[in-house]
């Protein structure tokens, strides 16, 4: 038996075992240092998304209320809460104070030209608190509707953030996907070099054998 044929054959096999060992590590490592950098992606995007919902939740919710707040006026949400949206009209301070401004100006203007207690007089009192109060009402609904613009501004920026969201996350773990099987496609070549390697090695042996040379 030739002892340096077995040892040659050894040695190959060990050798091309351990480049094989260390090859299957570095596409590990490769793998695993680009789902990491990938997943970190993942976390500081949905990071990023969350403060931005933060910043938008309160527009978001303003609108919400306002467009209940013009239901509530145009009778939609019935007639008890249309009566109790013109009620806080009517018994708010600024109607109070527009009011109470508007009739003793009537009544002062009636004074001095010495028709107090004439009918126009009583006919501009009558007329002045509806007028008022339509007016407000109009304001209201105006100032309610630019909120629930701005709210729905906000929700929709809310979409396309998740919209933009949704691509970033699927294309990084597109990326995982492509780093996971690139691990396993650079270890199954590496399979197969070591199956060759094997039998080159298995071949030599049969073919010294067959010569003799053992």
């Amino acid at each position: 038996m030739s002892w340096g044929y077995v040892a040659m054959g050894a040695a190959t096999l060990i050798s091309g075992y351990l480049q094989k060992r260390s090859s299957d590590k570095a596409a590990e490592k490769a793998a695993q240092a680009q789902v990491a950098g990938a997943q970190a992606g993942v976390s500081e995007q949905r990071q990023q998304f969350e403060d931005v919902q933060r910043l938008l939740a309160p527009y978001v919710q303003s609108g919400t209320s306002a467009i209940g707040g013009q239901e509530a006026l145009l009778g939609l949400s019935g007639p008890e809460e249309q009566q109790k949206a013109i009620a806080a009209i009517q018994d708010s301070p600024q109607f109070g104070a527009i009011t109470q401004q508007g009739e003793n100006a009537i009544l002062q203007n009636a004074s001095a030209t010495g028709g107090l207690r004439g009918g126009n007089v009583q006919a501009s009192l009558a007329q002045f608190r509806p007028q008022v109060l339509s007016q407000l009402i109009e304001k209201q609904y105006g100032r309610l509707g630019q909120l629930s613009t701005l709210g729905q501004a906000s929700a929709a920026g809310q979409a396309a953030q998740a919209q933009r969201l949704g691509e970033t996350i699927s294309g990084q773990y597109g990326q995982i996907g492509s780093a996971q099987a690139g691990q396993a496609l650079a270890q199954g070549a590496n399979n197969v070099r070591w199956t060759g390697t094997v039998g080159n090695v298995v071949g030599q042996g049969i073919g010294a054998y067959a010569q003799g040379k053992f």
